[in-house]
């Protein structure tokens, strides 16, 4: 409170709500709101029972209407307040509410982005029915989206009793991280993406040997171990990373006996020539999910960029890397 206003106090040093309300520029409703919600204590009551406030609560009342403007909640406020000089509360409440509060816009300002993005979308097509089309996918993505979908899919592909730790490990890498300001296109490939893994021949539970199935290596009952391959992969990705992002062809390497060599102990195999060309027929044959990591690496690459190597497109390489050094055999 200023000297002026201090000079201005009744004789009693007390302020009536109508006053109190007056100096701070707020309505009597206001003043009695904050009240209420023991914001803004009383010092005392008239003996008609009206609130009477002290020299401090002014102060205190243009506090709360700073931490209001923020759009902090009442809750907030009363932490912050709470907090304000005393040794048994940390000194770092209002960085903790700010910090909390900046993280609530940063949801609402992604999602906004979303929206726009989602908006463009609709408006950049060229026929009625390519409209329609977009509009039933976005129409199913949340703003900003989640990626609940994405990873239920993945838990529900990868084989039973695999450890939780290794799930969790292959869960990261293969789930995209929406942008927080994605182009139209980004939008659009998410979309497509999440269509894509909530179709029925997912929801209902993918089976080894099926269309869009899981790999025989995770038939159970055959003596494979999952587990053994998919902690192994990473390692072998990470090698075959720079070539990859390098656009090098596939070749020979330490990736590529790497990749093998994981392939061979999840299989209870040696790695030797003959179990090579065995390697490349199994993965051959195998069921794809290379829809999944196009559009996952649409996702996250915007369409000026050069496409970020995707465990999927990583794989891709390295399969063929062993298909080039398993030339068909002579008749």
């Amino acid at each position: 409170m200023t000297p002026a206003e201090n000079r201005h106090l009744p004789a009693d040093g007390l302020w009536s709500i109508g006053q109190l309300a007056e100096r701070a520029g707020v309505s009597v409703k206001t003043v009695r709101f904050y009240s209420d919600r023991g914001l803004l204590p009383e010092a005392a009551r008239s003996g008609g029972g009206h609130r009477r406030y002290g020299p401090d609560a002014l102060d205190r009342l243009r506090l709360i209407r700073s931490l209001r403007t923020l759009d902090l909640s009442v809750p907030d406020v009363s932490r912050v307040l709470d907090g304000d000089g005393r040794e048994d509360v940390p000194e770092d409440v209002l960085e903790d509410v700010i910090a909390g509060q900046l993280k609530e816009v940063g949801s609402q300002l992604a999602a906004l982005r979303w929206r726009e993005a989602a908006l463009q979308l609709l408006t950049d097509c060229a026929t009625p029915q390519e409209r329609a089309e977009r509009l039933r996918l976005v129409g199913a993505v949340s703003t900003p989206p989640g990626t609940a979908a994405l990873a239920r899919f993945w838990r529900c592909w990868l084989p039973a009793r695999l450890p939780s730790r290794v799930v969790t490990a292959v869960v990261d890498r293969a789930v995209p991280v929406p942008p927080d300001a994605p182009t139209p296109a980004q939008v659009l490939a998410f979309a497509r993406l999440q269509d894509f893994v909530t179709a029925p021949c997912f929801v209902s539970g993918p089976r080894a040997g099926t269309d869009y199935g899981q790999p025989e290596v995770h038939a159970s009952g055959k003596g494979y171990r999952p587990a053994v391959l998919y902690e192994g992969l990473p390692e072998a990705f990470e090698l075959a990373g720079p070539d990859v992002r390098a656009g090098r062809a596939p070749r020979e390497g330490e990736a590529l006996d790497c990749f093998v060599a994981v392939h061979a102990a999840a299989l209870n195999r040696r790695d030797t020539p003959d179990f090579r060309r065995t390697l490349h027929r199994m993965l051959a044959a195998e069921p794809r999910i290379d829809r999944y990591w196009q559009l996952a690496s649409e996702v996250a690459t915007p369409p000026a960029e050069t496409a970020r190597p995707t465990p999927g497109s990583i794989d891709n390489w390295l399969r063929a890397a062993l298909s080039s050094s398993n030339p068909p055999m002579a008749h």
